[in-house]
């Protein structure tokens, strides 16, 4: 049963972060990846809130689910690599230094701000 939660989790975040990942890159004429930017921070929001299953205040299902099915696929390393790489090697250097700051800053804040929020709701 674990591995269907996982699998349905995956179905809704991959097309997620195909859809979020065009609908926000196409309104930012930028070299940055905003639309990977916004899937990863929003995945890390998600994941410090699913990370309250493991204090007792959401059952593991929940955690399989959201947090390994569903930001599993829609948060991309591999991605956010391959563009902070692209970004370097077409000379944005600052670009891809920014995308590596603003991403580990961004994602780490968010994941705090989610465990916080989720122990501030299920204390």
């Amino acid at each position: 049963m674990n591995w269907l939660l996982v699998v349905v989790g995956a179905m809704v975040g991959a097309p997620l972060r195909y859809l979020t990942d065009r609908a926000v890159q196409t309104r930012h004429d930028s070299v940055f990846p905003w639309g990977t930017f916004t899937v990863n921070v929003v995945g890390c929001l998600v994941l410090g809130l699913t990370g309250a299953a493991t204090a007792g205040a959401a059952s593991s299902q929940l955690q399989l689910l959201l947090g390994t099915g569903l930001c599993g696929a829609l948060t991309t390393y591999s991605t956010f690599s391959y563009e902070t790489l692209r970004l370097a090697e077409d000379g944005a250097r600052i670009f891809a230094v920014a995308n590596v700051v603003v991403s580990v800053a961004a994602g780490l804040g968010a994941a705090f701000a989610g465990a916080a929020l989720a122990r501030a709701i299920w204390g």
